[in-house]
């Protein structure tokens, strides 16, 4: 990852897989680390808060963000709270509606206020950034993967969201990338962090890569695999 100690644009790693978040723990390059819900039921996990605090245990110096998964307001006031004090390094996710549509705005800037630090989750549009700049410094995840999935440019509404957080304190999120050309696309905009996959993290090697290099390397992997397959004509 030789390239990414020229980025100003901050790597932080998303995933649920224990082992895997605690060797990256030991890249200072990476700057942060955040999971979901979503992510944790997908690698098996039942126990929550265990997981949480082992990961805790171990990482103590980066911001980490965990994620309520309430759906009434009161609920996620009272989630947040008990996931803000289990560290200080610690950022409650809280989404930016309810699953009804139910903009979490006042949450967000109440909780803020009263010191929890926040990271507002599952952002798509500039008006719902506008919604929650008032509750700064917060993190400000915009699903910019997401976006782009639904054959959108998300650079555009970065650069707008960017705008909109300007002289807040809340840092703009990079949320859910689908390639390392995000990771440049986040950097050239002034993006404060992007969030990477272990898939994502694992390609880092080739930014910047001669293609050249790259092309002979793809030629030989074909012509590697095809004759450890036997295939013949």
């Amino acid at each position: 990852m030789d390239k990414v100690a020229g980025l100003t644009t901050k790597l932080f790693a998303d995933g649920a897989d224990l082992e895997h978040i605690l060797r990256l723990a030991a890249d200072e390059r990476i700057r942060g680390f955040t999971t979901n819900p979503t992510l944790m039921w997908k690698a098996g996990l039942t126990d929550y808060s265990e997981f949480c605090r082992r990961l805790l245990e171990e990482i103590t110096d980066r911001p980490i963000s965990f994620e309520v998964f309430a759906d009434e307001p009161g609920e996620i006031r009272r989630q947040a709270r008990t996931i803000a004090a289990w560290g200080t390094n610690v950022s409650v996710k809280v989404p930016i509606t309810t699953t009804a549509g139910e903009p979490l705005a006042p949450v967000v800037r109440d909780l803020s206020a009263d010191g929890v630090p926040v990271n507002v989750t599952a952002v798509f549009t500039p008006a719902q950034v506008e919604l929650v700049a008032p509750a700064a410094p917060a993190f400000v995840s915009v699903f910019a993967g997401r976006i782009a999935d639904t054959g959108r440019d998300p650079v555009p509404l970065m650069r707008e969201a960017l705008e909109i957080l300007r002289g807040t304190g809340s840092q703009l999120i990079w949320a859910s990338p689908r390639e390392v050309l995000n990771v440049v696309q986040a950097n050239e905009i002034g993006c404060d962090i992007i969030t990477c996959t272990s898939d994502i993290l694992g390609k880092l090697d080739t930014l910047g890569k001669d293609l050249e290099e790259f092309s002979l390397e793809t030629v030989r992997m074909f012509h590697r695999d095809a004759v450890s397959a036997g295939f013949e004509l």
